[in-house]
This record gives structure tokens, C-alpha cells and sequence, in this order.
């Protein structure tokens, strides 16, 4: 007789799912939840589907084709995302405002530096750095310091410091240094 192996590293080479514990137990345990079994055999399913009929299903969905030069991988993702959707509910109401928001300041030629804070273009942010004053002019695309372009600001605070900064927070634009500078001018 064999004894029982709880070495999950064995039960790995086994083949075996290694016991992962949450709050209601096994994690691989889902009888509880059927419909995720359902949904996961339609997802899988939609692996086996010939392209042309992934593509009927897009149409049948969207009321038009996919998009020319989608691969058949985006097709399947894209289809899969839908049937979670269906499923599970889609993105909440708050997020699709804060989406919208950011596609709208987007549009209006302001750049988004966290969800949260967006700059417009023309915004000079300055930074007192060991002595030197460094100023960053704000862009639609991007930033400018020192007469160069760069994406983020983190990567402008790393090219001062040397080191790892979080761009934002170097410049001070979190929500911690807004607060006390509210606080600070509240005094």
C-alpha cells in the first residue's frame, strides 16, 4: 500500500492540482458555482470553432464584421470577454463614467498622468531637485524636460534622480501631496 502524498510538489509531477485553500474552500472545488463550468465549456468550446464561424458569431453579436486584420487569437479573446459578460455583468456604471471621462480629456488634447489627475497641454509643473530647479511643460502626447520628449514622468524623475521615482509623486501630484497642500493652505 502506497502512502497518501501531501507534498504538492508531488502532486504537481503527478499531474494532480496542488490544494489551493480561499475562503469556501478548494479552489479547484466549483461545484458550487455551475455556471462557471458552463461558461468555461462555451469558452473553450470557441477554441475549436473554425474562424469563419467565430466571425458569424462577431456579426451576429456586433450587427457588423470584425474588424479587418483582427486575429483569430483577439477574435476568440473578444468573444470570450462577451460570454463572461453575458454571465457575470460587464463593467459597472462608475468605471464606464471614469472611461468616458478619460476618453473626453483625451480628446480635448489633455494628458492623463493617473486616473485620478489630468493635465492639460501647456501645464508647467517645477521640481526643486538638489539645487537645480527642473521644469516639465506638459503636452498632449507626452512631456518635455530639458528640450527632450519622454512618454512619462516617471521616466523624467528616474533621469534626474538617478534612481526609481514614481513620476507623479516626484512632481508632486498624488493625492497625498494635494492634501497637504490643501491642508498646509487651510492654516
Amino acid at each position: 500500500m502506497k502512502p497518501t502524498i501531501d507534498d504538492a510538489s508531488a502532486r504537481q509531477h503527478a499531474g494532480e492540482p496542488s490544494p489551493v485553500y480561499q475562503r469556501n474552500g478548494y479552489r479547484h472545488d466549483r461545484s458550487h458555482r455551475s455556471d462557471i463550468t458552463t461558461v468555461e465549456r462555451q469558452i473553450a468550446g470557441l477554441t475549436n470553432r473554425l474562424t469563419q464561424d467565430l466571425r458569424v458569431a462577431w456579426r451576429q453579436l456586433h450587427r457588423t464584421g470584425p474588424p479587418l486584420g483582427l486575429s483569430r487569437d483577439l477574435l476568440i479573446r473578444a468573444l470570450a470577454n462577451q460570454l463572461q459578460e453575458e454571465s457575470f455583468g460587464g463593467v459597472s456604471r462608475a468605471l464606464r463614467r471614469r472611461l468616458q471621462s478619460l476618453v473626453g480629456a483625451s480628446e480635448k488634447g489633455t494628458t492623463v498622468v493617473d486616473p485620478s489627475l489630468v493635465l492639460k497641454a501647456g501645464t508647467t509643473l517645477v521640481r526643486q531637485w538638489r539645487g537645480h530647479t527642473h521644469t516639465v511643460l506638459v503636452h498632449q502626447d507626452g512631456f518635455e524636460h530639458e528640450g527632450q520628449r519622454y512618454r512619462s514622468l516617471t521616466a523624467i524623475a528616474e533621469r534626474i534622480t538617478e534612481a526609481h521615482w514614481s513620476g507623479p509623486r516626484f512632481f508632486g501630484l498624488t493625492r497625498r501631496a494635494r492634501a497637504l497642500a490643501g491642508a498646509k493652505a487651510g492654516r
